[in-house]
């Protein structure tokens, strides 16, 4: 995932805070959250949401990987049709919800997405993902096309039931495209927070979490007391 422009608009309405993004593999994402190793998490659905709240942001698009030079890639798109009689890899950290996978399956499954995009270069397969993941795992000799009939993968954020904090409710407003003036994306007097993503792409973390002041943003309404009309002198 791509959080950067969710990044750019904290800074901009918290520069005092520090943000600090870390990329995480999507299946520990929700477990990171409950032992509170992060703030707030994206992830991917669907998840146990035990002890966290969870709001459900967009779908993925879902595209199969090929090698440039394979017939599919003459496609626009790809159905699981045409992928019957391909070799299609699935591997262990498969983010997709899957009854049964399309194509032929692998005698061992590639024990990591990158895994199998390095499979998929030497030719010995296909593999079918969430957009996001083929863009981070890109290639020159590599592209994707897209494949309507596959699950989705749907991404959410998510963050634990008793940390419902004013940063917290800031990113969330953030995330929602809340601007600084609606009630509840103003930025907090006092600010402390780390965030954590799933499969993005983000600076290391420092050690511990920071703590800041932010900038509140008023009305621009005059202080002190309200003026009258000047008394007529007799």
């Amino acid at each position: 995932m791509t959080p950067s422009k969710w990044v750019r608009t904290w800074n901009e309405r918290l520069p005092e805070v520090p943000l600090t993004l870390v990329r995480v593999a999507a299946a520990e994402a929700a477990d990171l959250a409950r032992d509170r190793g992060a703030d707030v998490v994206l992830l991917r659905l669907p998840i146990d949401r035990t002890g966290l709240h969870a709001i459900p942001l967009y779908t993925e698009t879902t595209v199969v990987v090929v090698p440039k030079d394979h017939l599919l890639a003459a496609a626009e798109e790809v159905s699981t049709e045409d992928l019957a009689d391909e070799l299609v890899l699935h591997p262990l950290d498969d983010t997709l919800d899957w009854e049964q996978p399309p194509g032929r399956p692998a005698l061992e499954r590639p024990a990591t997405t990158a895994d199998a995009i390095e499979l998929v270069a030497a030719g010995v397969g296909l593999l079918v993902l969430p957009q996001s993941l083929a863009r981070l795992h890109h290639r020159k000799d590599l592209t994707y096309r897209t494949l309507p009939e596959a699950p989705a993968s749907r991404v959410a954020l998510s963050w634990p039931e008793e940390e419902s904090t004013d940063l917290v409710e800031h990113f969330i407003g953030i995330v929602r495209g809340r601007t600084v003036n609606s009630t509840r994306g103003r930025p907090p007097a006092t600010a402390q927070t780390k965030h954590k993503s799933p499969e993005g792409e983000g600076r290391k973390p420092a050690a511990g979490k920071s703590t800041g002041r932010g900038r509140q943003r008023g009305s621009g309404a005059p202080q002190g007391g309200r003026r009258g009309k000047p008394r007529r002198r007799s």
